[in-house]
């Protein structure tokens, strides 16, 4: 099972898990909206070979999957658990990732860039993500020669990317700040110091069950270590203030939330039938019911394992067959129900 739905990291009642990307291009060929079939095969071959043929441990944790080789089906589960990019999946015929075994390393080829190297870890471990990416990096330069400008830094496909080609992120659970309104202070504030704040699966994706992605916007101009301080000191102000209005909720209406809580878990152990949406927003509650203490059955690294196995591609795969919307729905109730132990 993947690393950070299974595990609790620091600071995991609040921070869900730590990703750093690093996006590089290879100087000897177009970048990959250019690439020939023929040509985006061979840009697999020479990073795989380097991974998997070189002298680091990386060669004995990785396997090579070519994206066209997989079903569509297998293709969406990569991304529901956050392992692939959504735009990998979708240009999957000149696409192929090599991933270790606990998927918290994930090497994705011929996205917008040759490669992009993405560390996924459980809870607030920025730092640590980026140790894993930074090393996975200087692999990788042993086999291949980077396109690379003195000025500029890493060439890449989009031009928010140029300089360190470093995107570092956090999937934040922030259920109490949306409860008292203050969910678009902080929406505003990150926009002016130059981070984003998006959705459960990035850019161009709805915010649900109180789940956001935070990360830096630009890398020109800031060296890796600037970048992922910026968004370390910012995470820490919001987690701070998740915190304190967690308390003062608990302290001014203590029994209006626990009702909210319990109700919230009640659905969820008897429903017959879930949306995606609507069951994500009772696993906030649930998740925010644990993280205070109020609920004591359930683990908060279950809930993180479920809020991926409630998705459409993972409920499917799971039973092995396509299921209209609202056989995916009794399946997801069904699930959750069995999850829970009730």
């Amino acid at each position: 099972m993947t690393k950070w739905m299974n595990e609790l990291g620091p600071d995991g009642d609040i921070i869900i898990s730590s990703r750093i990307r690093l996006a590089r291009n290879l100087e000897e060929f177009p970048f990959p909206i250019a690439l020939t079939k023929g040509k985006s095969k061979e840009v697999h071959e020479l990073i795989s070979d380097t991974i998997l043929k070189g002298n680091s441990s990386l060669k004995n944790e990785c396997k090579f999957i070519e994206l066209n080789e997989i079903s569509s089906l297998e293709r969406q589960v990569l991304v529901e658990k956050h392992i692939i990019s959504p735009y990998l999946a979708a240009n999957y015929e000149k696409s192929a990732a090599l991933l270790n075994q606990d998927e918290s390393i994930s090497i994705m080829i011929n996205e917008e860039d040759h490669i992009r190297i993405q560390c996924l870890l459980p809870g607030f471990q920025l730092e640590n993500a980026f140790d894993i990416a930074d090393k996975v990096d200087d692999v990788l330069e042993e086999g291949v020669k980077y396109a690379f400008d003195e000025k500029l830094g890493y060439l890449t496909s989009c031009p928010t990317n140029i300089g360190t080609g470093i995107r570092a992120s956090v999937m934040i659970h922030l259920p109490a700040l949306s409860m008292v309104g203050y969910m678009n202070r902080i929406l505003q504030a990150a926009n002016q110091i130059g981070l984003a704040v998006r959705g459960l699966y990035g850019e161009g994706t709805e915010f649900i069950g109180n789940v956001f992605q935070i990360s830096n916007q630009l890398t020109l101009g800031r060296s890796e270590k600037e970048i992922i301080q910026n968004l370390k000191d910012v995470t820490k102000q919001i987690i701070q203030k998740e915190r304190d209005a967690r308390s003062t909720i608990l302290s001014n209406n203590k029994i209006q939330l626990e009702d909210k809580i319990y109700r919230s878990f009640g659905i969820l152990c008897n429903a017959r039938i879930l949306t995606t949406q609507e069951c994500m927003k009772l696993l906030s509650d649930v998740r925010l019911g644990m993280d205070l203490g109020i609920l004591k059955d359930v683990s908060t690294e279950n809930v993180n394992e479920i809020m991926v196995l409630i998705q459409p591609s993972y409920l499917q795969k799971q039973a092995n067959k396509s299921l209209s919307s609202n056989e995916r729905d009794i399946r997801r109730a069904t699930m959750v129900r069995e999850k829970l132990k009730y």
